[in-house]
């Protein structure tokens, strides 16, 4: 008995395919919805270091790794405390008492990254309220632009805030969009999976019946 290639099985049974797909759809959406709704405000700041006759390549590679520092700093308890005692408006209810769930809602409020080969960072802030965001990304922006010396052992630093905050209209977190394609995407491979593990028992079954016989 011939086996059947797989794209005749998954085309026969098309509609089964389709209605995974679209169950991943609908589980991402549901669990994306789940998740509270947030708004961001992105700030981004320039590190700057006088490092005196240095080239400019070896300028622009230090300032870069000491963005890198930057970042990773950003994430730590101390520097949440700073952002705190700011002088921002900045609610402390979004974030629980305790120490590791505290640390845990912070790193879930602010992302940085830094753009390659240079010493611009760009900071972003998530929230429910699009006003505590940009709090926030203030508050980060004014902490680091005030005490980056504090952060790095590295001489000669200054930080600049080179564009003031800017909100997003629309919530971007959840991303349902890619959440959905996800979904489409991880419906549809178990779909196919599925669909050709039982066409492959199905012929199995076939074949012992034949021999029997």
């Amino acid at each position: 008995m011939s086996q059947p290639s797989y794209g005749v099985v998954l085309a026969n049974r098309w509609k089964s395919l389709a209605a995974f797909t679209l169950l991943g759809l609908v589980l991402s959406l549901l669990v994306s919805f789940i998740q509270p709704l947030k708004y961001s405000s992105t700030v981004r700041l320039l590190v700057r270091q006088d490092i005196g006759s240095s080239d400019a390549y070896t300028a622009s590679r230090s300032e870069e790794r000491i963005a890198e520092n930057l970042t990773n700093i950003l994430y730590t308890t101390t520097f949440f405390d700073d952002v705190l005692n700011a002088g921002f408006t900045i609610d402390e209810r979004t974030f629980p008492a305790e120490d590791y769930k505290r640390r845990k809602e912070w790193g879930r409020t602010v992302s940085a990254t830094v753009a390659r080969g240079s010493g611009l960072m760009t900071v972003v802030a998530y929230h429910p309220d699009v006003k505590q965001a940009e709090q926030i990304a203030r508050a980060v922006a004014f902490v680091f632009t005030q005490k980056a010396k504090d952060y790095t052992s590295a001489a000669g630093v200054d930080v600049r805030l080179i564009d003031a905050p800017l909100n997003s209209n629309w919530p971007v977190k959840p991303n349902l969009l890619a959440n959905g394609l996800s979904g489409l995407v991880l419906g549809g491979l178990f779909g196919v999976a599925y669909l050709l593990l039982q066409a492959e028992r199905i012929r199995r079954r076939h074949q012992l019946v034949h021999e029997e016989f």
